[in-house]
């Protein structure tokens, strides 16, 4: 049996997957729970959510967690090492970050997570969400057989999985692809992130920025744009604009074959969302962008359950 978590800005999911390695498919989960992220208490409070989330798994299927043999963790970022060990120091979870929202309820500005999950679980591999989701579309889902390619995630935060050449781009802290962070506005119009910088993709069109930027959740803004409302019509218009730059700056700056894209505020309104991005990449100079394919994540809404299972399943 593996462990797969899920590690998000607004949940923590964990499934069991009895093990499979070298399927073609990713195993089926045998189970699977969620809750909301934990934001309240002491430091370690999200690791023994995650602890707490595997042994509830566990009981449901009838086994224990010593007969884990191995845990994948797909997780929000940035990541910091301290003594070697990987803490997480997202904005939507560490309310002590410059920026960050001031109801989060907490002053963490970073999260022990492997030091106590290794201690509790013995073999653990944690990856930043979008590269461990890139690792699994590259296996799986969408973007099989591509040698340069991008993962990017447009959910309660934005973020991306990079790969060039056939290697996955990690960086010195495992925080590569944080494309999310890259300024695309300045001026009286640039919103605060959570992270503290003013004016960056995550503070325009993250569902977690939208609430407060615009007044109204991801939800009802596409559910209106579908309806017709011409306000909804144009501000979907124009964080359409701020994710497309974004995906044509990693285009020029990689030269990417295929995108594909998942997280929650995409997945929903794929049919909405998709053709705006594809146009307004491909306005931008064609020698690089002529024939790169933006794609709706093979794994659709598991992409985050099986990208925990990717970090741990043997090829």
């Amino acid at each position: 049996m593996k462990a797969c978590v899920d590690i998000g800005g607004t949940k923590v999911a964990v499934s069991l997957v009895r093990d499979a390695s070298g399927s073609d498919r990713p195993a089926p989960m045998a189970v699977r729970v969620a809750e909301p992220t934990v934001k309240t208490g002491a430091v370690d409070a999200l690791a023994r959510q995650v602890l707490a989330l595997i042994d509830a798994a566990c009981a449901q299927v009838g086994c224990a967690r010593a007969d884990i043999t191995a845990t994948g963790v797909s997780s929000c970022g940035p990541f910091v090492l301290v003594d070697g060990r990987i803490e997480v120091a997202n904005p939507n979870i560490c309310g002590g970050l410059a920026g960050a929202p001031r109801d989060i309820g907490n002053e963490w500005t970073r999260i022990p997570l492997e030091e106590p999950l290794v201690q509790a679980l013995g073999t653990v591999r944690i990856a930043n969400d979008a590269v461990a989701a890139l690792v699994a579309e590259r296996r799986w889902g969408a973007l099989r057989g591509s040698e340069n390619c991008a993962y990017v995630t447009w959910s309660t935060g934005v973020g991306a999985g990079l790969c060039v050449d056939g290697h996955v781009l990690r960086g010195k802290n495992g925080n590569a692809g944080h494309a999310g962070h890259s300024f695309v506005v300045d001026g009286d119009a640039a919103a605060l992130c959570g992270c503290g910088n003013r004016g960056d993709v995550e503070s325009m069109i993250a569902g977690g920025s939208l609430e407060g930027r615009i007044g109204t959740d991801a939800e009802r803004l596409m559910t209106a744009a579908t309806q017709g409302d011409v306000r909804a019509v144009r501000t979907v218009q124009q964080l359409c604009e701020v994710m497309g730059r974004m995906l044509y700056n990693l285009i020029a700056t990689l030269d990417l074959q295929r995108i594909s894209l998942g997280g929650s505020v995409f997945l929903h309104h794929a049919g909405l969302l998709l053709p705006q991005l594809e146009r307004e990449v491909q306005r931008h100079f064609p020698a690089l962008t002529q024939g790169v394919e933006l794609c709706v994540a093979g794994l659709a809404d598991k992409v985050g359950d099986y990208a925990a299972l990717a970090l741990v399943d043997k090829d």
